[in-house]
């Protein structure tokens, strides 16, 4: 089996298992919402972020209340999150410069996103594949782990993992893919106890019971 024909196979059953809707994991309203929770969300669960951002948007409900924060009450109310400091320097510095450069509004464009503090190119296709529905691909630690399993890439960078599938990968799928595989990899496909037996991919995988 080619390459291609494994990425075909996995991306048809990967629509039947889990459908073709757009998931999005953190809870928000709005992208600049959706852009604070991405922040946060580096070396944390979406769970315990969505458990912060239910107090936390309400206690900060506009983009400005975020670039007017105090920065050590702001460090308290997000510290459950961990690195708690330098997302909070983020968060506020991201908000100001959307709100005094930006006009408020959380760009589209790649290289405008990437100039604010705290955003990467993660959280930039984040932003552009979930709230523009731009074609995107977001490497997490289960698209990165996962996508090697599959012999989709060989590398442990995330930027050139994300240009491995942007080759490999047809545009129309860049999006989901990343939403299946983190599905797949919270519930079959684990970091530390793959279900090798139950994965209804095993058939296809090369490192089915590696």
């Amino acid at each position: 089996m080619t390459k291609k024909e494994r990425v075909a196979i996995i991306i048809e059953r990967m629509n039947e298992k889990y459908g073709t809707d757009k998931t999005v994991y953190l809870n928000h309203d709005n992208a600049w919402q959706l852009l604070i929770a991405v922040i946060m969300s580096a070396q944390c669960t979406d769970k315990r972020v969505n458990m912060v951002t239910e107090t936390l948007f309400k206690k900060y409900p506009t983009l400005q209340s975020f670039a007017d924060a105090d920065l050590k009450e702001l460090e308290e109310d997000i510290h459950s999150t961990g690195f708690y400091h330098n997302k909070a320097v983020n968060i506020i510095a991201c908000a100001k410069m959307l709100c005094e450069e930006y006009g408020g509004e959380v760009p589209s464009d790649l290289e405008l996103l990437l100039k604010l503090p705290g955003v990467g190119r993660k959280t930039a296709n984040v932003i552009r594949g979930n709230i523009y529905d731009i074609e995107s691909i977001v490497v997490d630690t289960h698209v990165k782990r996962i996508s090697k399993k599959w012999g989709f890439t060989a590398s442990d960078d995330p930027t050139a993992i994300e240009f491995d599938l942007m080759k490999l990968l047809p545009k129309e799928a860049w999006i989901l893919y990343n939403i299946h595989v983190i599905a797949l990899g919270r519930t079959i496909c684990t970091a530390k106890n793959p279900d090798c037996e139950n994965c209804y991919l095993g058939d296809i995988c090369p490192s089915y019971k590696k």
